[in-house]
């Protein structure tokens, strides 16, 4: 008889993990670079959607200082979900497939369940990041800028605000490193091997812990390349995007066995 939480915890046998050295990113962004040539029409079709939507997020929030940042920081949370897509092509392209993007949408209903608790996991880390600035921006009292650049300008100006800023980076760099460890390799682990919530989540700590070094020097990159795609209005996401999706799914493969 299957129980109502079959999704979270049915039995899987944990797989084994690598430990993968630094020098392997650049192979990792290669072999993306390769997936989106071999796949350039849905793979790119991908980016378009990561470039829409954002500026379609970051334009509706930039009177509300509390929002950007959030939508900004939760543009990081959910990318994993959303790559689910772009691991998809990856795997068949390793196969000899070259599927159309509408056959790679397919894949979210692949162990859709795991998929959706997965989301919901990520989802509840995002609202929870936005009430949490909501209620610290609203603590600082007479920074009100209209705008972000505006908003920001008073808040680094004012030293009042000194200890706040830290304290905000601190809390939100904390909660982004721990999201960061427990997705790694969460949503290639469902997709691939129809892994459970628990399993893939535990899996991704637990390739963490064995190439922190490696996956934080990895984490950088994706910032970094990220914020470079942001700062082209997120029209650069339209190729960076399908990138280092394509490149989590060969990370992904380096580091579980």
């Amino acid at each position: 008889m299957k129980t109502s939480l079959e999704g979270v915890d049915q039995p899987f046998s944990a797989p084994a993990i690598r430990e993968v050295a630094a020098g392997r990113i650049l192979s990792w962004l290669r072999a993306g670079w390769d997936d989106v040539r071999a796949n350039p029409i849905p793979s790119l079709a991908y980016g378009l959607l990561f470039g829409i939507g954002g500026d379609l997020i970051l334009l509706a929030s930039l009177g509300r200082p509390h929002l950007f940042t959030a939508a900004l920081s939760g543009f990081f949370l959910i990318a994993p979900l959303l790559a689910i897509g772009l691991y998809e092509l990856s795997r068949q392209h390793a196969a000899g497939v070259h599927p159309t993007f509408i056959e790679s949408l397919r894949a979210f209903r692949s162990n859709g369940r795991s998929i959706a608790l997965f989301g919901l996991l990520l989802g509840l880390v995002a609202l929870g990041w936005e009430r949490a600035s909501s209620i610290g921006f609203g603590l600082l009292g007479g920074i009100t800028g209209v705008n972000v650049k505006q908003f920001v300008t008073q808040a680094i100006s004012s030293g009042d605000n000194t200890v706040f800023l830290i304290l905000w980076f601190v809390l939100g760099g904390m909660l982004a490193l721990v999201t960061y460890a427990f997705s790694i390799v969460s949503a290639p682990l469902i997709l691939d091997r129809d892994a459970n919530l628990v399993t893939a989540t535990t899996t991704s700590i637990r390739a963490f812990a064995a190439n922190t070094l490696t996956l934080l020097i990895w984490g950088a990159t994706i910032v970094a390349l990220t914020l470079l795609g942001f700062a082209t209005l997120l029209f650069g996401l339209v190729v960076i995007m399908p990138i280092l999706g394509h490149a989590s799914w060969h990370a992904y493969r380096d580091l579980v066995e």
